[in-house]
Order: C-alpha cells, then sequence, then structure tokens
C-alpha cells in the first residue's frame, strides 16, 4: 500500500508475490480462468473474465499503493501539526517577553516624562521603527543608565528572536497546509479506486463469480504447494547446518547464540499478536485494534514485541537487516512488489500472516498467494 509510483526503496530483492488481486467476498472469487477460457474474449465484445481479472487486480493493487502514500501523508501531517504548534506556543510566550519589555520602557519614559528629563528622546525612540537604529546614536545612549540599557537590549534582542519564530511558524502552517492537501488527494484516490473495483465486480454474473471462485481455489491450493516446497528447502538446509562440526570458538558463538535467542523470543510474541488479530477486517489507513492494513498490523504486531517500527511499508523495509528468502525466520517481515506496497509477517513453513486487502480479513496465507515473482525482500527487524 503506497503512493502511485514510488522510486524502489534500497534492499535487496528476492523473488516475490502479488498481493491478491479481490477483495471483497466477490473479489476473493475474481481469478484467472482456465486457458481456454481466459483466450478466449466474449463473443459480444465484453471483457473476458481474464480481462476484468486483470482490472480488478490493478485497482486493488493501485489502492493498496495510495493506501500507503496515505498513511506516509497522515504521519507528515501529524509530525508537521505538533511542530507548528510548538512554534506558535514558543511564539506566544515571546511575544508575552516582548510585551512585558516594552512596558518596562514605557515605565522609564513615563518617569522621565514625569521629570522632564530627556522626554524628546525617549518619546522618539519609542515611536521609531527599529529601536536598533535609534540606539546606534550615541547621544541617547550615553544618557541611558545600565539598567535602561540593559532593558533595552532585551527588548532588541527579544524582537528580533519573535520576529524569527514567526517566520517559521508561517512557513510550518504553508507546510502543514501542503501535507493535509496530499493527505486528502491520497485519501481520494484510494477510495476512486476501491469504488472503480466494485463497480467492474457488480457486473460479473453468479455463474461468473462461480466460475473465478473455483479458479482461485486452484490459485491458493497452488501457492500451498510452492510454501511447502519452502518449507522442506529449509527444513534441509537447518539439518546440513546443524551436521557441519562447530569450528568456531565458544567464546564468539555464544553472543551469536543469545542474540537468536533474544530475537526469536521478540518474534513468537510478534506472532501471538498477529495470530490474535485473525479474522478482523482490513481497513485501509488502519492501525487496530478493531481493524488494519498491511503495514498497520505488522507496525502493531512488533510494538506487542517492544520494537517500534515506522508506519509505512517504505520505511518498514528498511527498518531492519535484509535476508533471503531461504533464510526467513518466524517474525521476519516479507515485502511485495517492486513499489513495496505489501507486507506479511513469516509464520514458517512458507506461510505469513498479512491483512491482505480491502474486502478481506487477517488471515494466514501461502507466501506464494499471488505468486513467487512479487516477493519483495525479507527483513528481520529486531
Amino acid at each position: 500500500m503506497a503512493s502511485h509510483r514510488k522510486s524502489r526503496p534500497a534492499g535487496t530483492r528476492v523473488a516475490g508475490i502479488r498481493t491478491p488481486a479481490l477483495a471483497t467476498a466477490a473479489l476473493t472469487s475474481v481469478a484467472l480462468l482456465s486457458q481456454s477460457a481466459d483466450a478466449t474474449p466474449a463473443a459480444d465484445g465484453a471483457p473476458s473474465l481474464e480481462e476484468v481479472e486483470k482490472k480488478v487486480d490493478a485497482l486493488y493493487r493501485q489502492a493498496e499503493s495510495a493506501t500507503e502514500k496515505y498513511n506516509a501523508a497522515k504521519e507528515r501531517t501529524g509530525k508537521q501539526r505538533k511542530r507548528v504548534d510548538t512554534l506558535l506556543d514558543d511564539v506566544a510566550r515571546r511575544t508575552q517577553k516582548l510585551n512585558e519589555a516594552r512596558d518596562e520602557l514605557g515605565s522609564f519614559a513615563a518617569a522621565q516624562y514625569r521629570t522632564g528629563a530627556s522626554a524628546p528622546d525617549t518619546a522618539t525612540f519609542l515611536l521609531a521603527d527599529s529601536p536598533q537604529d535609534y540606539f546606534d546614536q550615541t547621544q541617547l545612549m550615553s544618557r541611558l543608565t545600565t539598567r535602561q540599557k540593559g532593558a533595552v537590549d532585551d527588548y532588541v534582542t527579544e524582537q528580533s528572536a519573535t520576529m524569527k519564530k514567526r517566520r517559521e511558524a508561517a512557513q510550518g502552517l504553508q507546510t502543514l497546509t501542503e501535507t493535509q492537501s496530499d493527505l486528502h488527494t491520497a485519501k481520494a484516490t484510494v477510495q476512486r479506486k476501491l469504488s472503480d473495483a466494485r463497480a467492474v465486480l457488480s457486473r460479473l454474473t453468479a455463474e461468473e463469480k462461480a466460475r473465478l471462485a473455483a479458479i482461485e481455489k486452484e490459485k491458493r491450493e497452488k501457492a500451498a504447494e510452492e510454501a511447502a516446497e519452502l518449507a522442506k528447502r529449509q527444513a534441509a538446509a537447518e539439518k546440513a547446518a546443524q551436521r557441519q562440526p562447530d569450528t568456531s570458538a565458544s567464546s564468539s558463538s555464544a553472543p551469536s547464540s543469545s542474540s537468536s535467542g533474544a530475537y526469536s523470543t521478540k518474534a513468537q510474541k510478534t506472532l501471538a499478536f498477529a495470530r490474535a488479530q485473525i479474522g478482523k477486517p482490513y481497513v485501509w489507513g488502519a492501525t487496530g485494534p478493531d481493524s488494519y492494513d498491511c503495514s498497520g498490523l505488522t507496525q502493531a504486531a512488533w510494538k506487542a514485541a517492544g520494537v517500534s517500527l515506522p508506519r509505512t511499508t517504505y520505511d518498514q523495509v528498511n527498518a531492519g537487516t535484509t535476508v533471503s528468502l531461504a533464510a526467513a525466520q518466524p517474525g521476519d517481515l516479507v515485502f511485495f512488489y517492486d513499489d513495496v506496497t505489501h507486507v506479511g509477517i513469516y509464520i514458517g513453513d512458507g506461510m505469513m500472516i498479512h491483512a491482505p486487502k480491502p474486502g478481506a480479513y487477517v488471515r494466514e496465507e501461502s507466501l506464494y498467494y499471488d505468486g513467487e515473482s512479487a516477493i519483495h525482500s525479507v527483513v528481520r527487524p529486531a
């Protein structure tokens, strides 16, 4: 779930999967037909079911991409709003200090006026556009007491600082307006893509939905077979590693074992949290506890283990160590697509827990649910 097309984040591509094409109960039925059915266009010129599947898949992928852009814009907006609030508070405090300094200078002027001393000079000072310009005149400076000079210096310094903070606050408000605009644009894009997908699906007949559901089932079965093959390869690699003699010194192997154990403990907490969310709906932009989008789920799951992850897939992909798919361990994050717009939590045996798409629910699923070529990378976050 990301923005339109974003430059691909740094990281080693592994081999991958594309997010599921369909996002509602009807969406789960959208899949490729048999080759003969797909290859033959509809007699009346209407799009074939294969074309419908591809269009819906593209719309939901675009919605997912826009969701990550929405997440990023929302995060930026929150940070910028906090910065602007801090600046405005600072300006208010400085303005108060400036007023106090002005009042003190006013008391000096009043005292001079009552005594008849230097009234014209003081009045000129208070009416001057720039106090510093006026006090550059040696004549008046020589007449001020030490306390008066200190009050003048404080006034000039505070005035300069206050004006600077006011400019910063104005710039911050402008930036906030821009990020809010990005947020609204991303939200509108998500809603438009989801609406378009629903419209396409609504035109399918019950028979077409049933045929597509059967094909989707075949895809899931094939993905499960690929997951089982990965599990076999990983198990074989682990056994081979165990048979190899340990040539490292005990002093050097102990820290490695300790580190592996610490990660395993965190991963177990992460997976326990993720499993408890199974069955909750996917909602774009959601971070729990009742619903999640894909990166919202991974962020919340690792938070349960005491690890803070960034909000978006774009940033999460860089929040750890990239490992090969063959070396994936339970708890690792698996990212999908060249633009890194989907993520799930690896649970072992070629399977993951993820929030798949609009209209679907958090579930366990094969890493190969959308094909091996869509897997972007595997990242170990802790």
